[in-house]
């Protein structure tokens, strides 16, 4: 049965608020042949995320019509992958709230995270020697952090050939992303000789955080969306890509790809006007 993220705007609900809604929820569901999962609730936001299964997105808005009249302003269908990189692995409470794994807290949101990587940063080593290729990567840190200082972008940790970082919104990461390249792109333009290249793949989901890292299926998806990048290429995740809707953002959609680690294909969206 296709699985669900409906998104409702709830400025003012309360926690309580929503456990209600939830509870009346689960008496209807089975009118409608739905089940719903679990919640997420940012209170700071007045967002309200929830997940279930479904034969179809109206049958989802049914139900919350009928136990509380509070409808989703967006319903959207995920593969059973994203459903899990989007709300993450998660417990839930006895009330449905998604919660941190042996804690009483409500996680306190999604996150969104952005790896980029160095196009052939081994052979580039090998080909122009340590000092040049340390001076390359000290090229791309300087714009990957410029770009995340304009955006509100959160760098979590360096991989060596390159960065993690993480976000509030999606479609922060994205224009993040589209600096970085464009960053990138005027310096090769005016360094012809030593061109310098990056991949960028960008995920939003409920990653778990421990001593000040990110760990999950949605940090996962992200590495494993930039690695399958080309060149200057950046891809997204179909979650990324829905919550940038309205946002003036030049998205088009890739299709589904095959992901390392990934039982299903994962639907990808790509950033035109980024240089690749």
């Amino acid at each position: 049965m296709p699985t669900y993220i409906d998104i409702h705007d709830a400025p003012g609900a309360t926690p309580r608020d929503v456990a209600n809604a939830h509870e009346r929820d689960l008496h209807v569901q089975h009118k409608h042949g739905v089940e719903y999962l679990k919640y997420w609730h940012n209170h700071e936001k007045g967002k309200i995320f929830c997940l279930c299964t479904a034969p179809s997105a109206e049958a989802a808005a049914a139900v919350h019509r009928e136990a509380h009249g509070l409808t989703a302003e967006r319903i959207m269908e995920i593969s059973p992958d994203v459903a899990e990189a989007f709300m993450g692995a998660a417990e839930i409470d006895e009330g449905g709230a998604a919660i941190f794994p042996g804690s009483t807290e409500r996680d306190p949101g999604t996150r969104t995270i952005l790896f980029t990587d160095i196009v052939g940063s081994t052979s580039m080593t090998q080909r122009l020697g340590d000092e040049i290729a340390f001076a390359l990567l000290e090229v791309h840190d300087r714009v990957a952090r410029g770009a995340l200082a304009s955006t509100g972008g959160r760098e979590i940790k360096h991989t060596g050939d390159g960065i993690m970082a993480a976000f509030l919104s999606a479609a922060s990461a994205v224009r993040c992303a589209m600096r970085i390249q464009e960053g990138l792109l005027d310096h090769r333009k005016e360094n012809p000789g030593r061109p310098l290249q990056v991949r960028i793949g960008i995920a939003v989901g409920e990653p778990i955080e421990r001593s000040n890292d990110l760990f999950g299926t949605t940090v996962q998806l992200a590495a494993r969306l930039c690695a399958h990048a080309e060149p200057e290429q950046i891809l997204v995740s179909n979650a990324v890509a829905e919550l940038c809707l309205g946002k003036a953002l030049p998205l088009k959609d890739a299709g589904a790809v095959n992901l390392k680690g990934f039982d299903e294909p994962v639907h990808v969206h790509c950033i035109l006007g980024a240089p690749g």
